[in-house]
C-alpha cells in the first residue's frame, strides 16, 4: 500500500475519473473561448472585460482552474510516487507544488473576481 503524503489519501479509481471530468471541463472551456475567439476576431480591451465580468464566465474560468489545478496535482502526485523513491524527499517536493497549485489557485481567483 503506498503510503498517504500530507494526509492526502489517493485512491486509483476517483483519482482516474477526476482527472478525466477535469480534462472534459478544460477541453469543452478552451473550445468555447476558441470558438469565441474565432467569431470575434478583434475583440477590444472593453469586450474582453465585458466578457469576464459576467458572472457565467467568471464561474465557468473557476471550474476551469479548479479543474486545471486537481488535474495537475493528480499527475504530480503520481509520477512523484513512481519516480522520487526517498519519502523525504518526495514529500519536500509534494509541500512545493502543493504550495505553488495553491498559489496559482488564489492568483488566478484574485484577477478573476477583480475584474
Amino acid at each position: 500500500m503506498v503510503k498517504s503524503v500530507l494526509a492526502v489519501y489517493h485512491k486509483g479509481l476517483r483519482d482516474w475519473l477526476i482527472q478525466r471530468i477535469s480534462a472534459i471541463i478544460m477541453a469543452v472551456y478552451s473550445l468555447a473561448l476558441i470558438a469565441y475567439l474565432i467569431c470575434y476576431p478583434n475583440l477590444s480591451y472593453a469586450e474582453w472585460h465585458h466578457l469576464f465580468a459576467q458572472s457565467w464566465m467568471k464561474v465557468a474560468s473557476l471550474l476551469f482552474i479548479a479543474g486545471l489545478v486537481y488535474h495537475a496535482w493528480i499527475g504530480i502526485w503520481t509520477i512523484f510516487t513512481d519516480y522520487v523513491k526517498p519519502y523525504v524527499l518526495r514529500s519536500i517536493l509534494n509541500c512545493l507544488v502543493l504550495l505553488m497549485l495553491f498559489a496559482c489557485f488564489f492568483w488566478g481567483l484574485l484577477i478573476l473576481w477583480s475584474v
